[in-house]
């Protein structure tokens, strides 16, 4: 049975696995009320576990270190809880390769953008690259999904940003949306918090 995670705990991962985000994004990414999530944020912020910081007009909120080392811990209970550890840390180990694959050509796609890559990359040999990542992504999150819920979503993101690119590559690498590299990099995170490691 799949577990279901904590809004509180959803929070404050979503905060991590984002990097940095307003309350309304955070809140898009969990499904939960923006006013819920910014109170959970202020919360946390009193508690020393989210810093909310502004420049040029943009403002956003992050996890501090202490922050961080509360969401492993309540990661790592409830991973535990589910029992799902085993199953997580497979997933990962088969994550791993694709990921090298994924980085690879987002890597080699952003070098060309700048007209600095060794090598000619074109956007339909980029997309191509990524397609069988995003197939591989269905078969994993399905495998995470069957014990913790909050995984779900990421092979959606990642295919919808893949069958844009043809016509806006800005959706490979970009940022400030759910690019394809944004995805990629938000299902790393998740996974290296939830087992607790470091990249």
């Amino acid at each position: 049975m799949s577990r279901t995670t904590p809004a509180d705990v959803l929070v404050l991962h979503a905060a991590r696995t984002l990097g940095y985000a307003t309350a309304a994004r955070v809140a898009d990414r969990i499904g939960l009320p923006e006013a819920e999530v910014t109170e959970r944020l202020s919360n946390a912020q009193a508690r020393g576990w989210a810093a909310y910081s502004s420049f040029a007009g943009d403002g956003g909120w992050s996890l501090t270190e202490a922050g961080k080392h509360r969401g492993e811990r309540l990661l790592a209970a409830e991973l535990d809880a589910a029992g799902a550890r085993r199953a997580v840390e497979d997933v990962h180990q088969d994550f791993l390769p694709v990921n090298d694959v994924v980085g690879a050509a987002c890597t080699a796609w952003q070098l060309a953008e700048m007209g600095i890559g060794e090598d000619p990359v074109t956007l339909t040999a980029t997309i191509a690259a990524l397609e069988e990542p995003a197939h591989v992504l269905a078969g994993l999150e399905a495998r995470l999904t069957a014990h913790l819920t909050r995984f779900g979503g990421y092979h959606r993101r990642f295919a919808a940003a893949l069958s844009r690119a043809g016509t806006e590559p800005a959706w490979i690498t970009g940022t400030g949306r759910d690019s394809c590299h944004q995805v990629w990099f938000e299902l790393h995170e998740d996974l290296i918090a939830t087992l607790g490691l470091t990249r």
